[in-house]
């Protein structure tokens, strides 16, 4: 199965070329993945549905934390499939006709479409329920590329943007109730979940309930309802697909595979048949004052949609049999319906039914395909719809027996069904009519010549409709093998033409006659239904959503305009005060059982004496007034921080920490020449005595958070057994890099990719000041002075010149690179690795730029950063694929051992490499910090001082 869904896929990946070489024929080829995952289902299916045995298939993906693709055919999903890999075949058939020659847009929507059948096919094949959500998304996702695809319309963008909205709003409710159920029942499979539910008490009660959300927003119940609707804004073969046959039915998947276990929940059936019937009767009352036959047809849909969900959550065997007989029946009408609406709009210009005259006969095919599927959604024999809901009626018929409702609750619940049965035949109708009929005074309708397949494939989809109707024999075991989930009712439900004279047959000579009385009393009724309206306004769920969004946006600006005011203090002190309070809550729910036997200030007087500078160098940071002088005493925390890790027995952390606060502290000093030598005039107002408090706060918490988390551990730290693998497996005696190159690996790669973005997000914001006009700072410029030699290529000419630093430049450089180089080699058995290199490395490029300014860092280092990041992230991703071409993992070493004469023997590790783009990147970076705080600064400043002089006037 894991396979049929990847087909999908592949073919939304090669559609785009296919339409680009084939045009709209591509759309046949593309046909042939759900047409071929229908032949491959059909014989399964038909298995599973005689024996109700379910087939399981599960493929491996993240072990160590159980997630596997799991898929399940049972029943019901069984049924479905065919349903979604079928009308999708057809429906992309019959787009190679929809579309005009060469239109610019098909190549996205044949992917999309494509991948949406495959996400379709995913979701109701799912049996592992994050998989499932993770299917039950996409089909959100890609439904907005259908549903807008057409984005310079606003109706498009609208549509799609409230479909995303409430689908997306679903579907985050419905994931947290399947994390409740997954987390109470002790497994992530649905099939289990159902087999052998959690106790349904508190909590599991709260999840299904979040489950119904989901499950109702994507079927478009009310409140929900109303983005369908506006979906038709899509082109025809979306609304036949996605909303009639496919997308909306997830909804009633979801319920329907719940229901056996879970109808139980109190709320359950109260909630789906109520709301199941409200929104038949509103979708039905919708219809009949729709003009657009699409719309008329969405509207229907919604109503049949409630229909559906009230069957399927009335958890009864013979209402569950007819949930999976109707949603069966409705895809095959509603679907047939859709593409002869495509047809008439591709052929006339129109779908409104005021304008529509005369295409009975311009259209014979047309008509007869259409009039049959009317009269299946409408319910009227020989058709496969009328033993649906003769079925669906005859459940109802007996609530009170199977659930022992009272007997007011169950009339009401039969005569909702049975209203809204009446309002889909006068529906029916009013479509038939509309779109077929002649009327007077209506000029009649000349319709373009099209090709005969256009027409014949929703009549093959109503070939169906018809054959449906006279093989209940043959479908009745089939489909009630989904019933037998359920407890015996009251009669065992069948789907046949003839009952004999039951009250669902009355019921449905009652629904018939008054629904076509509806239609030819059409006028009054219309002008009842806008007397209604205008006289006693009812609340409009579209409007109401679009009027919820302007005031969340409303809100939003509000909001944003009050602690959006660009001060960077007010930002982080927002953050801190949050990390203060939430979390901070938990800590003091957890610190209620105190878990800290032994608090031990200190080993030795080296970790006492470090701590105490730390202590006294933050407090001085905090009372100076001088911005250089707290940075350089915050630069003394950090030191102290190093001093704690040698004393700690970590060289590694201790070296790293001290090329890190070098670095940063000279960053610092670097931007701090264009900032004001003084914080504040007033050095203690209030808002400073607040941030102390902050501060004091969050070091308090982080603290109390440190303690109590180390002394909170119960399981073996992961890092004890490193010891072995580090040097038999990594090949390297220094756990720490081997660690970064080989144990997590992956993690240092995504790392390195931050530094990239971090490097070129620095550049860029000191360069869009630059003037970019009469300078590039991004690339090097070679500058030597006249008095240049080979140790110092350019050198400052004024007051800011220091001899001494330039001496010792000259003779420690070169060193310094050599020694950078040394540490990233040796890194894999000494301490030392390609960070630590790299930043000493880049602190010899900050030593030539603070001598000779940036003319001779542009001579230290004539290369573009942007170059020295990239090859350092190729670099180090190439060795990671290289592996895998050699038939190792990815990211897997490999120790050479190379004897060298005289000198002895060479052990290499292939990781080095990989330690190298390490190198390369943080050298990178260090070009970038200092061509943009470094030089981009002072070449603001050199412009700055060349236009004051300009400005001068000689006396």
């Amino acid at each position: 199965m894991v396979w049929l869904v990847a087909l999908h896929f592949l073919a939304a990946g090669v559609a785009p070329a296919l339409v680009k070489a084939l045009d709209r024929r591509a759309f046949w080829i593309l046909a042939l993945a759900p047409g071929a995952s229908f032949a491959y289902l059909l014989p399964r299916a038909l298995d599973v549905t005689a024996s109700g045995e379910p087939v399981h298939e599960r493929v491996t993906w993240i072990e160590p934390i159980g997630l596997h693709l799991d898929f399940t055919l049972g029943p019901f999903a069984a049924i479905l499939a065919l349903l979604v890999t079928g009308i999708g075949a057809l429906v992309l058939v019959y787009c190679s006709w929809y579309f005009r020659p060469r239109d610019p847009e098909i190549w996205r929507f044949a992917g999309v479409l494509t991948g949406f059948a495959g996400a379709m096919l995913g979701l109701v094949l799912s049996d592992n329920v994050f998989i499932l959500y993770t299917f039950w998304e996409l089909t959100t996702v890609l439904s907005f590329l259908l549903i807008g695809h057409n984005p310079d319309r606003r109706a498009n963008r609208r549509a799609a943007l409230s479909a995303l909205i409430v689908t997306t709003f679903g579907g985050l409710a419905m994931l947290m109730g399947l994390v409740i159920l997954a987390v109470e029942s002790g497994t992530p499979l649905l099939s289990e979940i159902v087999a052998s539910p959690p106790p349904l008490e508190g909590i599991v009660i709260a999840g299904v309930m979040l489950i119904l959300v989901g499950a109702l927003s994507k079927s478009a119940l009310v409140p929900f309802h109303f983005w369908l609707p506006g979906a038709m804004a899509a082109p025809t073969p979306v609304s036949a697909y996605l909303h009639a046959a496919a997308m909306v039915k997830a909804g009633v998947f979801l319920v329907a595979v719940m229901a056996p276990d879970f109808a139980d929940v109190p709320g359950w059936r109260p909630l789906l048949v109520a709301l199941g019937i409200v929104t038949m009767l509103i979708g039905g009352l919708r219809a009949l004052r729709q003009y657009d036959i699409k719309l008329l047809l969405a509207y229907g849909t919604v109503s049949q949609l409630g229909f559906l969900v009230a069957l399927a959550g009335t958890g009864t065997r013979s209402a569950a049999f007819a949930a999976l007989s109707l949603l069966v029946a409705h895809a095959l009408f509603k679907s047939a319906l859709f593409l002869v609406v495509g047809i008439i709009d591709r052929s006339v210009g129109t779908r409104d039914l005021r304008e529509l005259s005369g295409m009975r006969k311009a259209r014979p095919l047309l008509f007869v395909t259409s009039l049959v599927a009317a009269a299946s959604m409408a319910g009227i024999p020989p058709l496969f719809g009328f033993t649906a809901k003769e079925a669906a009626f005859a459940a109802y018929l007996d609530l009170g027996a199977d659930l022992g409702w009272n007997t007011l609750a169950a009339r009401l619940a039969l005569a909702g069904i049975v209203l809204g049965s009446i309002l889909t035949m006068a529906y029916s109708a009013r479509f038939v009519w509309g779109a077929f009929a002649d009327k007077p005074g209506v000029e009649p309708c000349h319709p373009r010549a099209f090709a005969l397949g256009f027409s014949l494939v929703p009549a093959f989809i109503t070939v169906f409709t018809v054959v449906g109707g006279f093989v209940g024999g043959w479908l009745t075991p089939r489909v009630a093998t989904y019933g037998e989930a359920f407890a015996e009712g009251a009669h065992e439900p069948v789907l046949t033409l003839w009952h004999g004279f039951t009250p669902a047959l009355w019921l449905s000579i009652l629904t018939a006659v008054t629904g076509l009385a509806l239609f030819f009393g059409r006028h009054p009724v219309a002008a009842a239904q806008h007397a209604i309206v205008d006289r006693l306004p009812m609340p409009d769920a579209d409007r109401s959503y679009h009027a919820l969004m302007r005031g969340v946006d409303r809100l939003a600006v509000e909001v944003t305009g009050r602690t959006q005011r660009g001060s960077l203090p007010f930002y982080l002190g927002v953050i801190l005060v949050t990390l203060i309070i939430v979390p901070g809550f938990a800590l003091v729910r957890a610190w209620e059982t105190p878990q800290v036997s032994e608090i031990r200030l200190a080993d030795n007087y080296l970790q006492m004496a470090a701590g105490l500078l730390m202590i006294v160098a933050a407090v001085l940071v905090v009372r100076s007034r001088r911005r250089l002088r707290a940075v350089l005493l915050l630069g003394v925390t950090g030191y102290g921080t190093a001093i704690l890790f040698v004393a700690h027995g970590a060289p590694d952390l201790a070296l790293t920490q001290v090329l890190v606060e070098t670095f940063l502290l000279v960053t610092f000093v670097l931007v701090l020449r264009r900032l004001p030598p003084f914080f504040s005039d007033r050095p203690f107002t209030v808002m400073r005595w607040l941030r102390i408090s902050i501060g004091v706060l969050v070091g308090v918490f982080v603290s109390a958070v440190a303690l109590l988390a180390t002394n909170a551990r119960t399981a073996t730290p992961i890092s004890e057994g490193w010891e072995e693998p580090a040097y038999t497996y990594g090949g390297g005696k220094n756990i720490v890099n081997v660690t970064l190159v080989d144990i997590r690996a992956w993690d240092t790669l995504g790392e390195l990719s931050v530094l990239v973005v971090a490097a070129t997000g620095i550049a860029s914001l000191i360069f869009l000041i630059t003037d970019r006009s009469t300078r590039s700072l991004s690339r090097p410029h070679r500058v030597t002075t006249p008095d240049s030699n080979q140790w110092l290529a350019a050198n400052l000419h004024d007051a800011r010149r220091s001899i001494v630093f330039e001496i010792v430049t000259r003779l420690i450089f070169h060193t310094v690179i050599v020694f950078s180089i040394y540490l990233m080699l040796s890194g894999h058995n000494s301490p030392g690795g390609g960070f630590a290199g790299g930043l000493i490395a880049g602190l010899a490029l900050m030593i030539r730029y603070l001598a000779g300014g940036r003319e001779e860092l542009d001579n230290a280092a004539p290369v573009d950063a942007g170059m020295v990041l990239g090859i350092g992230l190729a670099l180090a991703a190439l060795s990671g694929i290289v592996p895998t071409l050699l038939g190792g993992g990815v990211l897997q070493s490999a120790i050479v051992d190379i004897p060298i004469p005289l000198l002895g023997e060479l052990h290499l590790v292939t990781s080095v490499f990989f330690d190298v783009g390490v190198y390369l990147v943080v050298v990178g970076l260090a070009i970038d910090v200092l061509r943009s705080l470094g030089s981009g600064i002072d070449a603001q400043a050199q412009d700055e001082a060349e236009e004051q002089e300009e400005e001068v006037v000689p006396a």
